[in-house]
């Protein structure tokens, strides 16, 4: 078969990125498609796969500030010529699922979930702190988006939900049935220390959605030690709001991540994201998780076993389950167990099963299943 993986973006590293690696995985001959690419803000792995830019790549300032030309992001991902390709996977939480494919193909959207900002506007809009004439000239956008975002998960033929509340989305704004298969973690990657120390991390993009704020605001108000992760474009107003005790470091390698994560008294997540990879990250490393009790936290925190959950977004709240929280409840074994559930080797199962079976019932991967993949340049050199 010929296979072709297709990405929204790639200027960023987080969760549907280190999904598109394990994909790549299962499928390390795809051609890999993608609207814009900046390899310095992704994982070096990238660099040794065959990556398809579209027009947007050549437009001056779109790989760090793509946010300007998001008009432009559907017609990018409609442009590809996929008519090679027999099956075709994308990886979307925005406009890779809109890509246009040959009748007879079969394609598989891996979605994290429908378009945030288009179904989710006004919460948008009120974080983002947008000025009077992006907030007049949006709206018409957003309803044509929100139109073009329903019509394309009709090319769609099989949908997965990376969590349960995806799948709930997908049922509500697209109409449609998905599957559940929750995203990997590599847990091998990470390790248990010993001992830990006297502070409380979080490991994020610092975008408003994030709500990296909450915790800002709590733990200036406790006193307590915060040490914030990453990098982004809220990063000047966070700053404003912390306290001496708050520390930002940055960007840091994925060695000093993982340092950080096994050391930390428990690991924060304030938002309300639609899986959330990096508290299983640091449950593999045996650290608990304070985190909003809502999205995809439910699906991978244990309260009172991994973790905590706080039920209203407000630093109030957070700082609350803070002060109820006591190290002597959490066994970092049990923790790293139970994110060890969440393999590599599982995903991996569970997406080959998925896909084998869909391939078997479609009538013309079905005889071509048999031939392994292929890439369409050396069927062209054998012919």
């Amino acid at each position: 078969m010929r296979v072709a993986l297709v990405h929204d973006y790639l200027n960023q590293m987080g969760g549907a990125e280190k999904v598109l690696l394990s994909l790549h995985n299962l499928y390390p001959q795809a051609p890999i498609y993608t609207s814009i690419y900046e390899q310095s803000r992704v994982d070096k792995r990238f660099r040794t796969m065959d990556l398809r830019t579209s027009f947007l790549q050549r437009m001056p300032l779109v790989k760090r500030h793509h946010q300007p030309f998001l008009p432009l992001f559907p017609l990018a991902i409609e442009s590809f010529d996929l008519r090679e390709y027999d099956l075709v996977i994308s990886d979307s939480s925005a406009f890779a699922k809109g890509i246009i494919t040959r009748p007879d193909a079969l394609h598989i959207c891996y979605c994290h979930t429908p378009m945030r900002w288009a179904w989710n506007y006004q919460d948008y809009v009120e974080r983002e702190r947008l000025g009077r004439l992006a907030r007049t000239m949006l709206p018409p956008f957003i309803t044509w988006l929100r139109q073009w975002d329903y019509a394309t998960a009709a090319r769609v033929d099989y949908f997965i939900a990376n969590s349960p509340v995806v799948q709930a989305r997908i049922a509500k704004y697209y109409r449609r049935e998905s599957a559940y298969i929750p995203p990997p973690v590599d847990a091998s990657r990470f390790n248990v220390a010993a001992s830990h120390e006297d502070y409380f991390l979080i490991v994020s993009r610092l975008v408003p959605y994030k709500r990296i704020d909450l915790a800002v605001q709590a733990f200036t108000q406790l006193g307590l030690p915060l040490r914030i992760i990453g990098a982004g474009r809220d990063e000047a107003r966070l700053r404003k709001l912390a306290g001496k005790n708050v520390r930002f470091m940055g960007r840091l390698s994925d060695a000093d991540v993982r340092q950080q994560m096994a050391g930390c008294r428990a690991f924060l997540f304030p938002g309300e994201e639609d899986f959330g990879i990096t508290p299983l990250e640091a449950q593999a490393s045996g650290r608990p998780v304070i985190a909003y009790g809502a999205g995809g936290a439910r699906a991978t925190i244990v309260p009172g076993v991994t973790g905590l959950f706080f039920d209203t977004q407000t630093p109030q709240a957070l700082a609350d389950a803070v002060r109820a929280f006591r190290d002597e409840d959490f066994d970092p074994q049990t923790i790293r167990r139970h994110a060890e559930e969440f393999s590599e080797e599982r995903f991996a199962r569970q997406m080959t099963a998925f896909v084998e079976a869909r391939v078997a019932s479609h009538p013309l991967l079905s005889r071509l299943a048999g031939l392994g993949f292929q890439d369409p340049r050396a069927l062209e050199a054998q012919s």
